[in-house]
């Protein structure tokens, strides 16, 4: 399936090898592209792609829908699926760990994602939602560009935490790959955007499972290494597109809608959500992670994204 020729791409201003390779593969296909300066252009059918800092400045005005995956999604997932203990915390309560994680923020890049031998050696700053895992060591990991269920493309693009990137269809590994990713999609689809970035690694033998998620990404500020450019901007267009042709069960994953000024479909859906408001608010306490439970012994040190 491809994705509508109609409306154009809109590029934040910072310049990637991505944005020029999505560029060059909706001219082929007959979109119009635009690289934003300050104000985003008075036009209808924007799909975007760049940064998330850029995006929260012209997501309204661009009339864009914004697909995330939700911060904890990691953590809702069985060991199966991980081949580690994930728990969703706080920066403040990271800070006590006597022992190596992984402590990353789940979406803003606000401290670097890394292995931190103790809490002590995090970087200073607020206090602010982070995920803590084990410590675990890729042999090799996966960038798989998912839309509806489907894997549209992918490409390995490390090997022990060095950049090696090299196009999924006829790797060595592409059969493992697709079949793990199937399996997961087939039970946890529905808890992702339809259209996402996942990627998946290969852990090395000393850990109790094969293969595991590495994480969930915005395909609207993604690198799409050695993908198929036309094939990651069919993922692209509909994770970052038009507002009126967002459908119902991606709804959920644009947060920023809530602050939105919405389309007029988008504000009927409003008024609606409104006369329901403690169904649509009242989500029930959080249960507080202790970042103590994270640390099952430690684990070799190895790239985590």
């Amino acid at each position: 399936m491809i994705v509508t020729k109609q409306g154009f791409l809109a590029l934040a201003p910072q310049y990637t090898t991505t944005s020029e390779l999505l560029s060059a593969a909706a001219r082929r296909r007959g979109m119009d592209v635009e690289v934003l300066g300050g104000a985003a252009p008075e036009r209808r059918g924007a799909h975007y792609y760049g940064g998330p800092a850029f995006a929260a400045r012209v997501a309204n005005d661009l009339e864009v829908a914004l697909l995330e995956p939700t911060d904890d999604w990691l953590t809702t997932l069985p060991y199966a699926y991980t081949g580690r203990h994930i728990a969703m915390s706080t920066l403040d309560e990271a800070r006590r760990l006597s022992h190596p994680a992984f402590v990353k923020p789940p979406r803003e890049k606000s401290f670097p994602a890394a292995v931190y031998p103790t809490g002590a050696d995090l970087p200073p700053g607020p206090d602010a939602p982070v995920l803590i895992s084990d410590v675990v060591t890729w042999a090799a990991e996966f960038r798989l560009y998912i839309m509806d269920g489907e894997i549209r493309t992918g490409s390995q693009y490390t090997s022990y935490g060095h950049l090696h990137a090299e196009p999924l269809e006829g790797h060595r590994h592409e059969p493992a790959v697709r079949e793990f990713a199937a399996d997961l999609l087939s039970t946890r689809g529905d808890t992702l955007p339809s259209a996402v970035v996942l990627d998946i690694g290969l852990l090395t033998p000393d850990h109790d499972t094969q293969w595991a998620v590495v994480e969930p990404n915005m395909a609207w500020f993604s690198n799409c290494y050695a993908t198929d450019p036309a094939r990651a901007l069919d993922t692209v267009l509909r994770s970052a597109g038009p507002r009126s042709a967002l459908a119902e069960r991606d709804r959920r994953f644009c947060r920023h809608l809530g602050d939105a000024h919405l389309a007029e479909s988008d504000r009927q859906q409003s008024r609606w959500a409104e006369e329901d408001s403690r169904a649509c608010h009242d989500h029930g306490p959080r249960d507080a992670p202790v970042a103590d439970q994270i640390g099952y012994g430690p684990r070799r040190a190895g790239s985590q994204r």
